[in-house]
């Protein structure tokens, strides 16, 4: 069969679907195909290809020289981020943009007394909010969680839900930096008001300083090489964009393992710009006081030092792992653990969202 052709505009229902447009229904031969690849286009569009047609552009982009930095770096787009969906008997696509999903799901649960607060520094999450008398947004950082609390007149709340790192939107607006796939402003600022950005990291740092991060954030044993070669490039020019970065520690990047590589140098460059480790401490201490007994904490991570964190204070009531104990020899901790090993995405999970594949839930309570 041929390609679809055309350009449709599509509205998203309340559940996230929007309908197939008759105008490429129509092109669909034979009629009893019902799956689709689905995956962003240029600009605000989506692209979507007959699975048949998708497997068959693939196989030819294999064949493509990926030695070459262009054709590798055509083959990630392509393929980043594609889903593979289904009609339903009524003609809709299910596509999960994120962007409030969780939080529309817990206020859909709640009883006439429930009431959802829900924090976001990053501006442009306040257009996902809705209006309602028990739903408040917080434009604000979760390290102040106490204090918005109080504010709202909130003591304490029976459950939090913590959904860490940076989130699907971020990733795919190509002008805020924080994806590999495109040349972009060094910028990885989750609140787009905040003093630091990328580029103030990459071209005032000190060699040292960078390496610390490199090493500490990114887990990058080669950190001090990497660290000089920013230098030496800087040098002779400030470093403005990812794809800049990218080609001054081309010389650093594993063989075939490029992509890992440079995923760790953005986490740890990211993880600093938005001092994420520290706004993940300040929040940790902050819950024992702001849930009450018998209420849960929830957290998803997504790196291995988000996850040591969640779990030394759950498991052990510190963030360093230390156990503190009674006169009785009793472990002195505000939570217990739900579940003693991490909740990790299923196998149908990973194949309907690979962004899925490295996060890790923990559940716990609070003790009376």
């Amino acid at each position: 069969m041929a390609g679809l052709v055309g350009e449709f505009e599509v509205k998203l229902d309340a559940k996230g679907r929007f309908l197939f447009p008759s105008g490429l229904r129509k092109q669909i031969s034979p009629a009893s195909i019902r799956d689709f690849m689905l995956n962003k286009g240029f600009e605000d569009c989506l692209t979507l290809y007959p699975l048949p047609e998708w497997e068959k552009v693939s196989a030819k982009l294999s064949k493509m020289n990926l030695f070459v930095p262009k054709n590798r770096m055509f083959y990630r787009l392509f393929h980043q981020g594609a889903k593979l969906v289904s009609l339903d008997n009524a003609g809709r696509v299910d596509v999960t943009f994120g962007g409030g999903g969780h939080s529309r799901e817990i206020f859909k649960h709640l009883n006439e007394k429930g009431r959802l607060i829900v924090f976001d520094q990053d501006p442009d999450a306040a257009a996902n909010a809705w209006s309602a008398p028990n739903f408040t947004f917080i434009p604000a950082n979760f390290e102040f969680l106490h204090n918005h609390l109080r504010l709202n007149g909130i003591k304490q709340v029976d459950g939090i839900l913590a959904d860490l790192g940076v989130s699907s939107h971020q990733f795919d607006e190509e002008s805020r930096g924080f994806s590999i796939r495109t040349d972009a402003p060094l910028d990885m600022r989750m609140n787009q008001n905040g003093a630091v950005s990328a580029a103030t990291i990459v071209n005032e740092f000190e060699e040292q300083e960078l390496s610390d991060l490199l090493r500490k954030y990114g887990e990058l044993p080669n950190a001090r090489r990497i660290a000089g070669d920013i230098l030496r490039a800087r040098s002779s020019r400030k470093i403005k964009t990812t794809g800049q970065l990218m080609e001054a520690l081309a010389g650093c990047a594993p063989k075939f393992k490029d992509h890992k590589f440079f995923a760790q140098v953005f986490q740890a460059i990211r993880i600093e710009v938005n001092r994420e480790m520290e706004a993940l401490e300040k929040f940790l201490e902050q819950t024992s006081e702001v849930i009450r007994p018998g209420g849960r904490l929830v957290v998803m991570s997504y790196h291995s030092l988000e996850d040591r964190l969640v779990k030394n204070y759950m498991k052990r009531g510190s963030l360093d792992g230390e156990i503190s104990k009674d006169f009785f020899g009793n472990v002195l901790k505000p939570f217990t653990e739900i579940n003693r090993h991490p909740i990790v995405p299923s196998e149908q999970e990973l194949e309907e969202n690979t962004r899925s594949r490295s996060a890790k839930l923990r559940i716990a309570e609070r003790n009376g």
